[in-house]
């Protein structure tokens, strides 16, 4: 673990030492490795590996504390809660499985005591975050995979795993794990990723079909699950509120679309984690996409 960086990340305006209505995250975020009952755990996943494995632009490595940065002075807002940083995990080239299995065991801790916000790093993040939600779990726990996303992430895996293959590689191995997936670009993805995805029964909707009967089979797909894994990815954005990710999107969502389904899928006391992917500060303007990422993250922490 790398803890330097992140303590710097965290500094920012400070309008009154000591009475808490004017506090930002930078003056609540404690930096440990132990999340109390009902606490919040935020961990980095400094990794491109996988993106460089699927051709995409590197950088979301940086991503992390990007992200930091931008959240430590957004104003604190809740009456009490305890959140912990407990750094990052780096990938080295090369090592994305033994990065990934580093990345569940501490999303596994946070996940037996709280809710563990995983700060990516490539979409390859996710496959770390679910390897911890499984351990803390255990094997017969119904898993439901919720991916708010441009793309199915089902590739083959047969000579190396990557950023876009991940949810193929956990429902091959798991028939306890379901998913379901918004913010498909009809031309995102091949032919062939659509047939996957109807052969594996998952649970679609396109960028433009995000109406009524998409809530009504979120709220059923939630229903049938006993835990849940929140992901997002921020290529599934407009390239023009998100120019920082390795694949921006031409026509991705709108951010308060997203910020709803964030809302709607991390208030169930289902959802054990939430992961953010793909802020990548190499490719950002005037931090645009990461401060994004920062008001996401805070959505999620303000309602748990």
């Amino acid at each position: 673990m790398h803890k330097q960086a992140t303590r710097d990340a965290w500094q920012g305006r400070c309008d009154s030492q000591e009475d808490k209505a004017y506090f930002r995250y930078h003056q609540m975020i404690t930096l440990n490795e132990e999340v109390s009952e009902q606490g919040i755990g935020i961990i980095g996943f400094c990794c491109d590996e996988g993106v460089r494995r699927n051709n995409g632009r590197v950088g979301a490595s940086e991503g992390p504390i990007a992200i930091r940065k931008q959240l430590a002075s957004i104003p604190w807002r809740k009456d009490t809660q305890q959140v912990v940083d407990l750094g990052d995990v780096y990938c080295e080239t090369n090592e994305l499985e033994a990065a990934q299995q580093q990345l569940g065991k501490y999303v596994a801790q946070i996940v037996k005591n709280g809710t563990a916000i995983v700060l990516g790093g490539g979409h390859e993040t996710l496959y770390g975050q679910y390897l911890g939600v499984r351990e803390a779990v255990g094997p017969h726990k119904k898993i439901g995979l919720l991916n708010i996303d441009a793309h199915f992430d089902m590739r083959e895996y047969d000579e190396q795993s990557s950023s876009g293959t991940m949810f193929k590689q956990i429902l091959d191995a798991d028939k306890n794990a379901s998913y379901f997936v918004v913010g498909i670009q009809p031309f995102g993805n091949t032919t062939a990723l659509f047939d996957r995805a109807d052969a594996y029964g998952v649970r679609y909707f396109l960028e433009d079909e995000l109406d009524a009967t998409c809530d009504e089979a979120l709220e059923q797909f939630i229903e049938q699950q006993d835990v849940l894994v929140v992901t997002l990815c921020m290529d599934v954005l407009s390239a023009a509120v998100a120019p920082g990710v390795s694949a921006p999107s031409p026509f991705g969502l709108d951010a308060k679309t997203v910020r709803q389904f964030v809302r709607k899928m991390t208030a169930s006391t289902k959802a054990t984690s939430f992961s953010i992917c793909e802020v990548n500060p190499r490719l950002d303007v005037d931090n645009r996409t990461a401060k994004l990422g920062a008001y996401f993250v805070n959505e999620v922490i303000y309602q748990k």
